[in-house]
């Protein structure tokens, strides 16, 4: 059964991954000068394929909300490639922010409704 609020816990997943997706872009073109330096990501397929994983679930429940891992990629820093992922990164946020706005809505309306 749907509820509001699963919904509300799956887009603050998403939010969550999508700041630590901008923290990580944000270090690759800080870095980008550097030697050695390991190209970092947030792969955001890992953890949604798993959202309606009963195990997953169960998991998170005993074990509270799990860390994020960020992939690391051998491969050189490209500043425009970067920003262009930055790019991508502010569309997936105002797409969960204004999800997550219309859940917020929806459970006002329940809630006048009722009375």
């Amino acid at each position: 059964m749907y509820t509001p609020l699963d919904s509300m816990g799956k887009v603050s997943l998403m939010m969550d991954l999508i700041a630590q997706r901008q923290r990580a872009l944000g270090s690759n073109i800080a870095n980008v000068d550097t030697p050695g330096y390991i190209r970092q990501d947030i792969d955001f397929s890992h953890y949604l394929s798993t959202m309606n994983s009963p195990l997953e679930t169960k998991l998170s429940e005993k074990l509270g909300a799990s860390c994020i891992a960020t992939d690391q990629y051998e491969e050189q820093v490209n500043s425009a490639n970067e920003l262009l992922r930055i790019q991508e990164n502010a569309i997936l946020y105002s797409m969960a922010t204004r999800r997550m706005s219309n859940i917020i809505t929806e459970i006002k309306t329940a809630i006048n409704v009722g009375k």
